[in-house]
This record gives structure tokens, sequence and C-alpha cells, in this order.
């Protein structure tokens, strides 16, 4: 049987890859706990492949209390400690100190707006957005602004954009990809 057409950054020969690609990016999320993973990861993802990141996923997941923002949003000192001295995510204070303060700053958006989901998808009246270019979308910088403005870090428009990609807001799976012509 042969494969079908990918996205050129899926790795074909990782099947954590594959599967993301085919089952996750680009399909719309509207689940609070898992629109908060997608943001953590893209947060620590800044400056690294998504692969790292994508290999690490379920490290990140036991040190992150399976992305509970009611937990972590209360870890001290001792916790943040615990993730600085784990080999399984990436080790970066100032990500998992944003991740800690992104968490009461997601939750108090979730209890402005009913939900995360409905604050995020808000922007795009639910309506999800076909769009493969590579600089971020002004959708983008909108919302990396507003998120910025409430206080949240490490959330850059480039990161946001990755994010809205990854939650389905924006379809990014190009023409070549058997799931961009399926969308279209």
């Amino acid at each position: 049987m042969t494969e079908p057409n990918r996205c050129t950054w899926c790795n074909l020969e990782n099947p954590l890859s594959v599967h993301y690609h085919d089952q996750e990016w680009g399909v719309p999320c509207h689940d609070d706990r898992r629109l908060f993973e997608l943001l953590v990861l893209e947060s620590f993802q800044a400056g690294l492949s998504w692969e790292t990141i994508l290999n690490k996923r379920e490290a990140f997941r036991r040190a992150f209390d399976g992305f509970d923002p009611e937990k972590v949003q209360g870890y001290g000192p001792e916790k943040t400690a615990a993730l600085m001295a784990d080999p399984g995510i990436v080790r970066n204070r100032k990500k998992i100190e944003a991740a800690i303060g992104n968490a009461g700053r997601f939750l108090a958006i979730a209890g402005e707006w009913g939900s995360f989901d409905q604050y995020l998808w808000h922007f795009t009246r639910g309506e999800t957005i076909y769009d493969t270019s590579i600089p971020p979308l002004p959708l983008s910088r909108e919302i990396a602004r507003d998120l910025k403005g409430r206080g949240m870090k490490f959330l850059g428009e480039t990161t946001v954009h990755a994010f809205l990609q990854a939650a389905g807001v924006i379809c990014a799976h190009g023409e070549e990809c058997y799931l961009g012509r399926a969308a279209r």
C-alpha cells in the first residue's frame, strides 16, 4: 500500500510525527485541557524543533500533571526544581516559569469567557482558516498581542501561529498533502 503524501515537515520515519500529522495537527480542538497542553508545548518548542517536543510529549504530560491548569498554576519552588531536574522534558527555567504563570492566566481567560475554547475561537467566529503561508497571519499577531496583554509569556506571534495550526484554528496542510486536498 502506498503511503499518502504528507506535509514536508512530517518525519515519515517517526511514528509519533506521522500520528500527530494525520490525527491531530490542524484538527479543530475545543477541549480546554488539550488547548492548554498545546499552548505549553508550543511555548517550549520556541527555538527547538517540533519533533524534539513531540518526542518528549509523554514526559511533559507526566511532569505537568496531564496539563491540568488548576494543578500547574499552583506549582511552587519545589515543583519548579523537580521540573528543572527532569531529563525527560526541556529544562529551561524561563519556559517552566512561563508555563506555571500562563496556567493561571489561561484559567482567568476561561473564567472570563466561559472556556478558553470560547475565547480562542471567537477570533474566527468558530471557523477554521485555511492558510499555508509561513509568516504569521495578522490573526496570530492579534492573539499574541492579546495574550501578552493578559500577562502570558513565551507566546510571541510565531509561537501563537504554530499553536493556532496545532489547535486547528488555522489549517495549514499544503496542497501536496492528502489532508490539505481533502480540506478544500
